[in-house]
């Protein structure tokens, strides 16, 4: 899930690890069977994705055509299956495990910022607190 802000800034234990400017804040989830070349893909599409305004008030510019940044959070949460016929406890069984989550997570990163993207991220298995101010507001689930 992408969101385009004017800033976002991530917390952990009281202390801020990764803080951006204008551009995405991206929250990353990590499904089992996902590989290199889909965190590849999912980055160039984050970086390409044409949800900035033009001077007529289009989507019609990138993170790159803007020169904006980005914060990169891990967010296995975002894998979550609500459709079970009964309760209410969201299932995570298809987020994958930590071992493969971790690499893919930080692939995504290097390969978004191989676009020449400042990328700021948070800790990979943390708890953590995000603030951001969403410009818009635009948000867009995004997957491959």
């Amino acid at each position: 899930m992408v969101q385009r802000v004017l800033r976002a800034r991530v917390v952990v234990r009281g202390e801020t690890v990764g803080a951006s400017g204008p551009g995405l804040c991206v929250l990353l989830g990590v499904a089992a069977g996902d590989e290199v070349s889909d965190a590849e893909r999912l980055a160039e599409k984050v970086a390409r994705l044409r949800i900035f305004e033009n001077e007529a008030g289009k989507f019609d510019l990138s993170l790159l055509d803007v020169g904006g940044e980005a914060l990169v959070v891990s967010q296995f949460t975002l894998i979550a299956d609500t459709t079970r016929q009964r309760g209410t406890r969201p299932d995570f069984s298809r987020a994958a495990p930590r071992e493969q989550a971790e690499p893919l997570y930080e692939a995504f990163c290097e390969a978004v910022a191989a676009f020449g993207v400042r990328v700021e991220t948070g800790i990979f298995g943390e708890r953590m607190q995000l603030e951001l101010v969403n410009d818009g507001p635009v948000t867009i689930v995004l997957e491959l």
